[in-house]
């Protein structure tokens, strides 16, 4: 299902100009769309609609939210891949997306490197694994021991093995030579609930989609799949504590369709940038999971993205994930 919402400024007036979009000084002069492959209400969504608000700020347009969930990214991805180059369509896309699709479709429909060119990185969205109150870990040390104790006997719901938080869940439990028995789900909530009511022990998960839950303390964190220990949880490890060198974070970004004029890719990069300089913006990311890229060229976000990829297709790799 389509749905389409406006995100506009307190003054929305039309630019003046004509001629051809590589010939126009004034862009943006109409409308400008983000397809995204998450349902409204997301966390994707969520700070897909916030950017966008600060982004029509600064152009004196109003931006077009256009929702296209289903078949894994599938149907967001396409649509962008298949929109006019014109410089006013968006793909506001994730890691799934943009890498890991890659790796885990026979056939994907769309080519990640190939039918879009990087605009910026938005924010990195840490993952984390997460326990009921009542489990009797209370750490991830302990958790771990008790997986490999009891092989296939302690479960994890996650978003699905071949998805970015299964994968995850399989890397660390590799790591520790352990094996958790996988419970998916296709809604964060549905897991959560399960996970409060004592049904499944460990969750793993969006640090956004756990961020509520772990504030009421019906859940409680025991690693954050970051470098480092993050402000927002300061007392929570990093799993690089317990496997040096582990780093996998989730992180949004938006992309064009291959053809965007360049100089439309370098003006949404740079306004971008001046958004993420803002201390209110980086305050509010940080508040619905996400650290801001404050950061970051074209040239590097391409860098990023090739990086990605190759970390992805390791990984891929170590855990013997075949394609579907």
């Amino acid at each position: 299902m389509q749905r389409r919402d406006f995100v506009r400024t307190a003054t929305l007036f039309p630019l003046a100009g004509s001629g051809l979009l590589r010939a126009q000084p004034d862009w943006p002069q109409r409308p400008v769309k983000f397809i995204l492959s998450q349902p409204a209400g997301s966390g994707p969504d969520i700070l897909a609609r916030y950017v966008a608000d600060r982004l029509a700020r600064s152009w004196a347009q109003p931006i077009v939210i256009e929702n296209k969930p289903g078949g894994q990214n599938v149907i967001g991805a396409l649509a962008a891949a298949r929109s006019q180059p014109d410089g006013y369509t968006f793909y506001y896309a994730t890691t799934a997306a943009m890498v890991t699709n890659a790796y885990t479709f026979k056939a994907l429909p769309y080519d990640p490197a190939k039918d879009f060119a990087p605009v910026r990185l938005v924010g990195r969205s840490p993952f984390v694994i997460a326990a009921a109150a009542n489990f009797p870990a209370r750490n991830l040390k302990e958790a771990l021991a008790l997986a490999k104790a009891q092989p296939g006997s302690v479960a994890i719901a996650t978003e699905g093995p071949k998805t970015f938080s299964g994968m995850l869940a399989d890397s660390v439990a590799g790591m520790a030579g352990v094996r958790f028995n996988h419970v998916p789900y296709t809604k964060a909530p549905d897991a959560l609930q399960d996970v409060i009511g004592g049904r499944v022990p460990l969750v793993c998960l969006p640090d956004a989609a756990l961020t509520a839950y772990l504030s009421a303390g019906k859940v409680r964190a025991l690693a954050v799949s970051t470098a480092g220990r993050q402000p927002g949880m300061p007392d929570v490890p990093a799993l690089s504590e317990t496997f040096p060198g582990f780093e996998y974070t989730g992180w949004n970004g938006l992309f064009a369709p291959a053809g965007t004029p360049t100089e439309v890719i370098a003006r949404v990069n740079r306004d971008l940038e001046a958004v993420m300089q803002q201390p209110e913006v980086l305050q509010r990311l940080q508040t619905l999971g996400s650290q801001a890229e404050q950061r970051m060229s074209v040239p590097e976000f391409e860098a990023f993205m090739h990086s990605e990829r190759e970390r992805w297709a390791k990984l891929v790799r170590q855990l013997d994930i075949r394609p579907e």
